[in-house]
C-alpha cells in the first residue's frame, strides 16, 4: 500500500469524528464538509512524517480549520442569528435541507442556537472540551491561549450555554410540559390540545418581521392564537423548547440557524402571553439558553 492510500484510509477512518467536531464548531453540515476536505488537503500537503498521533492530529487540524473560519464569519460581520425561512437546497450543490434538519436535531436545535451566540475561541473552547473531551493543553495551542485562558473560555461559554439561575420561583417543568404540549399540538395540527393549554385571555405579539405585510401583529384570545398555531405547523419541526430570559420558551432554527423565537408566559399552569420575535436585532438580545433533558 503506498503512502497516499495509507493515509486516505486512515483519514475516512477518522472522517465522521472529524465531521462531528465541524459540525458543532460550525453549526453548517456544507461547512463542516469543507472543513473536513481541508484538513484533507493539508495532510496531504505535509504528510504523516513525525506524527505519533495521527487521529489527534487531525482533530486539532480541523478544528483549527473551523475556527480560522469563524473567525472570517465574524471579521466579514456575518449574522448566524440571521433570520433565514426554510428553502431549497442550493441548487448548485446546498447541503441537503432535510438531512441538515435530521443533523441539527440529533445535536439539538437549542444547543446550535445557542452556540452561535458564543465567540470563536469560546465556542472552540467549550466543543472541544465539552463534547469532545480534548484536554485544555491541547485546546490552548488550537485558539492561541493558555490551558488556564482556554479553561476560562470553555467556564464562560458553559455559563452562556446552560444560562444562569431561572427566574426565582419558575416551575420549569412544570413550563416545559406545558411548551411540549404546545409544540405537539402544533405539529399534529389539533386545535383541541392547542386550546388545552392556552389560557382563555391569551395574547399574541409579533414583531414585525414575524409576520407578513398587513397582517395584525398582535391577536387575543385562545381560539384566535390556536388557529393561527395551526399556521405554524409547517415550522414546528424546525422547534425546540429552550430557555428565553429565564423562562421556557421555543426557538424556531430551521438547519440550526435560528429563525424565531416564541417567548411565553404562564398563567395558572397554561400560557397566557406569547411573543413572537423574528426581527434579527431583537433576536441578538434575547438571553437564550439549553433546557436539560
Amino acid at each position: 500500500m503506498s503512502e497516499v492510500d495509507w493515509l486516505a484510509d486512515r483519514f475516512q477512518q477518522n472522517r465522521p469524528h472529524m465531521r462531528a467536531v465541524a459540525y458543532r464548531m460550525l453549526g453548517s453540515a456544507a461547512e463542516a464538509d469543507d472543513a473536513v476536505q481541508e484538513a484533507w488537503l493539508r495532510l496531504t500537503r505535509s504528510g504523516a512524517d513525525g506524527v505519533q498521533n495521527l487521529a489527534g492530529w487531525l482533530t486539532t487540524t480541523v478544528a483549527r480549520v473551523c475556527l480560522d473560519m469563524l473567525r472570517a464569519r465574524k471579521a466579514r460581520h456575518e449574522q448566524p442569528l440571521a433570520a433565514q425561512p426554510p428553502g431549497p437546497a442550493d441548487s448548485a450543490g446546498g447541503a441537503d435541507p432535510e438531512q441538515e434538519a435530521l443533523l441539527a436535531d440529533s445535536v439539538g436545535l437549542a444547543l446550535l442556537v445557542v452556540l452561535d451566540t458564543l465567540g470563536p475561541a469560546e465556542r472552540a473552547a467549550f466543543v472541544l472540551h465539552d463534547m469532545f473531551d480534548l484536554p485544555f493543553e491541547d485546546i490552548a495551542a488550537i485558539v492561541g491561549r493558555t490551558p488556564n485562558a482556554a479553561r476560562l473560555l470553555a467556564s464562560r461559554a458553559r455559563r452562556r450555554v446552560h444560562g444562569a439561575d431561572p427566574n426565582p420561583g419558575a416551575d420549569l417543568a412544570r413550563q416545559r410540559q406545558v411548551a411540549d404540549a404546545f409544540l405537539a399540538a402544533a405539529r399534529r395540527g389539533d386545535f383541541r390540545a392547542l386550546l388545552a393549554v392556552l389560557d382563555p385571555d391569551v395574547v399574541l405579539r409579533a414583531d414585525a418581521a414575524a409576520v407578513p405585510a398587513g397582517a395584525p401583529q398582535q391577536v387575543r384570545g385562545a381560539s384566535m392564537v390556536a388557529k393561527g398555531a395551526l399556521a405554524f405547523a409547517a415550522r414546528a419541526r424546525f422547534a425546540q423548547p429552550a430557555l428565553v430570559n429565564g423562562t421556557v420558551g421555543v426557538v424556531v432554527a430551521p438547519r440550526g440557524r435560528l429563525f424565531t423565537v416564541l417567548g411565553f408566559a404562564f398563567t395558572r399552569g397554561k400560557i397566557s402571553a406569547i411573543d413572537v420575535i423574528a426581527d434579527p436585532d431583537r433576536l441578538r438580545q434575547l438571553d437564550l439558553a439549553t433546557l436539560g433533558n
